[in-house]
């Protein structure tokens, strides 16, 4: 049987541009970290930015053209363009497989770390030789990294902290990372004519943001084709047990997947008890055994006589429990709703009409603001804000007083039919809790999104209190990104979040869920403890290309498993009425 190519949830070759940019990432980072010379570093580097900002997908340009159309490409000459054809054809590169033999295998594991790039890893590399996590924080321990140029004590105290999150966090993906793996596998096992149904269960369909594993759950007669082709994707690397109703593989970035083929009549069951969560589970078995019966992955049963299985909503029927859809089941109250019929009508995307974070080619972007409105017309939205950095951010070329009235006039000018394109700014909070632009740019403006991006360390109550002032200046329309945290990068910082939303409800202040999947800040629990409070929410993309408008859906997911409604989100409402309702005069 051929092998598929991760990547390909329809066709082979469909190599997603993210996945192409990826591959050649990680070799730069590879052969940065073992000392090659900083050219070629730079080239793989280049050519991943532009295939990551392509509008059009490389997979379908390599397979229609080969190397010699990739070479129109910018930055694309004759060697690189015959490893994304390699990449496209095959799902991975031998030039990236080689450069890893070059050093211990684990060393890049480290490129994890907050604070510790490439750079810097091949100082430590090349100093003292270590291979793994332990040998750095041996080093560092010792205190022999704190004399090296670039380094220094904070560095060395930044890094033993980012050992500690790290090790918390061994073992779990980010679940945008395993998106791609999980629905090509799911759709190559569906096309094999023995499978009559598959799904994905675990945590990844309750919407968690990081993953330990993947479940995959499938109905066939006849098993042994179905386990052959499981056993031979082509992102297998390992076969960890076989069985005739489940085997186990561990893929080529260290997921472990299992697939497990169910009776049709106990499929339900068995998609309910595989989604989980544990806790979840621990409950309904509780109110099964209330009844007098049993729950478990082959059905509920009445003694020995199966009387529900065949589908989620008759286990829920069993216990009187209304259908709980998976992001809800955390043992969170569902079903004390599901009993009582209170269980909210949870937000879809369609529900969303307006993105209110994103970035243009005047700081950061990587398209032009006519081309991001354009981009969120074509996804059905009716509005879009504008919101370039402001200056503090220098790295992202932050927009000063006068070059922010300017953008914002130019902005204005933008025409795009059937969508409107606030001018607007993601503003920074400094330290004392003032805002990055004078108060006479910001009123000037339609929406005004507020954030930290700099002393994210600092002690919880001065955090706070920082926070909360820019909230109580009266700019502020949105809290963007209101912890900081950066998924398994950076933890949130320490803040009174009870306090914050407080002073947001006082002052009108909408928070965000930043969708980008980086981010995904507020998550669920905040984000519920915000609505529980009375405070707004909106869902935001944080886009930085026109490609990343369709982030919008991590934040969907999020705002699910928090327990919102369209009537939570302002950003379902249409333009008129979300700017009345964030104005402090609407």
């Amino acid at each position: 049987m051929p092998k598929e190519r991760i990547g390909e949830p329809a066709v082979r070759g469909n190599v997603s541009n993210g996945r192409v940019a990826g591959v050649l990432t990680e070799l730069a980072d590879v052969l940065e970290v073992a000392g090659t010379d900083g050219f070629r570093v730079r080239a793989y580097r280049s050519a991943a930015r532009n295939i990551d900002n392509l509008g059009v997908q490389v997979s379908t340009l390599a397979v229609e053209g080969g190397a010699k159309e990739l070479k129109r490409l910018p930055g694309i000459g004759e060697s690189m363009a015959k490893k994304i054809v390699e990449i496209v054809e095959t799902g991975t590169l031998s030039a990236l497989d080689k450069a890893r033999e070059e050093i211990p295998h684990e060393l890049t594991d480290l490129l994890q770390l907050e604070g510790l790039g490439p750079k810097k890893l091949h100082i430590l590399y090349d100093n003292f030789g270590i291979k793994d996590v332990d040998d750095l924080e041996e080093i560092l321990s010792a205190g022999k990294v704190e004399p090296l140029k670039g380094f220094g004590k904070k560095s060395a105290e930044k890094l033993l902290a980012s050992i500690v999150h790290f090790r918390k966090r061994q073992g779990r993906f980010r679940k945008v990372d395993v998106e791609p793996y999980a629905y090509a596998l799911r759709d190559y096992l569906r096309r094999l004519p023995e499978v009559e149904g598959i799904e994905i269960a675990g945590s990844f369909r309750r919407g968690r943001e990081t993953v330990g594993d993947l479940d995959l759950l499938c109905v066939a007669e006849d098993h042994e084709p179905v386990m052959d082709a499981f056993a031979e994707f082509s992102a297998v690397v390992e076969v960890i047990v076989r069985g005739e109703t489940k085997t186990s593989v561990r893929l080529d970035n260290g997921l472990q997947v299992d697939l497990r083929i169910v009776e049709r009549d106990a499929f339900g069951a068995a998609l309910h008890y595989f989604t989980g969560s544990k806790e979840h589970n621990v409950v309904i078995r509780g109110l099964a055994k209330d009844l007098g019966c049993k729950i478990n992955e082959y059905g509920a049963f009445n003694g020995d006589e199966r009387v529900a299985g065949r589908t989620e909503a008759e286990i829920f029927e069993l216990v009187g429990c209304d259908y709980i859809p998976p992001e809800l089941r955390e043992d969170r109250g569902e079903f004390e709703a599901a009993r009582e019929h209170r269980l909210p009508e949870l937000i879809e995307l369609a529900d969303v009409i307006g993105d209110l974070q994103m970035h243009s080619t005047a700081s950061d972007g990587q398209n032009t603001v006519s081309e991001m409105a354009q981009a969120a017309r074509a996804l059905g939205h009716q509005y879009i804000a504008i919101t370039d950095h402001s200056k503090a951010v220098a790295v992202a070329n932050g927009l000063d007083d006068a070059r922010m009235r300017a953008h914002a006039a130019e902005i204005r000018k933008v025409q795009v039919d059937g969508i409107r394109v606030f001018a607007s700014v993601e503003v920074d909070i400094m330290r004392d809790g003032s805002l990055d632009l004078a108060d006479e740019t910001l009123r000037d403006l339609d929406v005004v999104v507020a954030s930290v991006h700099s002393y994210m360390n600092l002690p919880a109550a001065e955090q706070t209190e920082r926070v909360i002032r820019a909230i109580e200046s009266g700019l502020v329309h949105i809290l963007a990104h209101p912890t900081g945290r950066l998924i398994q990068r950076r933890e949130p910082f320490e803040m009174d979040m009870e306090a914050v939303f407080g002073a947001c409800v006082e002052h009108r202040v909408a928070v965000e869920i930043n969708a980008h999947p980086a981010r995904l800040d507020l998550n669920d629990v905040h984000a519920r403890l915000a609505r529980d409070m009375g405070a707004k929410i909106v869902i935001s993309t944080d886009a930085h290309t026109a490609d990343d408008l369709v982030l919008m859906r991590y934040g969907v997911h999020m705002a699910r498993r928090a327990w919102l409604t369209k009537e939570n989100v302002l950003n379902t409402l249409p333009p008129e009425e979300f700017l009345s309702a964030v104005r402090k005069n609407g």
